[in-house]
């Protein structure tokens, strides 16, 4: 049987697999059908509705020839029906032909509903340094 904590990280990994695969599809899955959503890019406004949250992929996906996620220091906490993954991103990604690596300072809000555990909020933060060496990661 699945446990909480092993759903949750479930739902998490969804979420980065449909953003590697850069597919919209996968995307709206992994996000609550609820107008409450919030998602926060990296350098862009708080965007809130899910119109705005998946307009605001389609358009990270139109212009991302390629990504891959390394997740490190990953912790998952649960209350009730709610839970939140704290992480960093560590990114790869392709810009103008040139590779470009980045980390970012992320937290991933899940609701848990009738379809299970869906995301609500998504926001990430660019940080000026990689977490440190030893932190426990997560190859995606």
């Amino acid at each position: 049987m699945q446990t909480r904590e092993d759903a949750v990280a479930e739902a998490n990994e969804s979420f980065y697999r449909a953003f590697e695969n850069l597919d919209l599809k996968a995307m709206g899955r992994v996000w609550s059908p609820a107008n409450y959503i919030q998602c926060g890019h990296p350098g862009w406004p708080i965007l809130r509705g899910r119109v705005a949250v998946l307009e605001s992929w389609r358009q990270i996906f139109d212009n991302t020839p390629a990504i891959s996620f390394v997740l490190s220091d990953v912790v998952i906490e649960i209350r009730i029906d709610m839970a939140w993954v704290t992480l960093y991103e560590n990114i790869t990604s392709a810009v103008e032909g040139q590779k470009v690596s980045a980390t970012v300072l992320t937290t991933n809000i899940f609701e848990n509903g009738r379809h299970g555990w869906r995301m609500i909020h998504h926001h990430g933060s660019s940080v000026a340094q990689s977490p440190e060496p030893g932190d426990s990661t997560t190859v995606h």
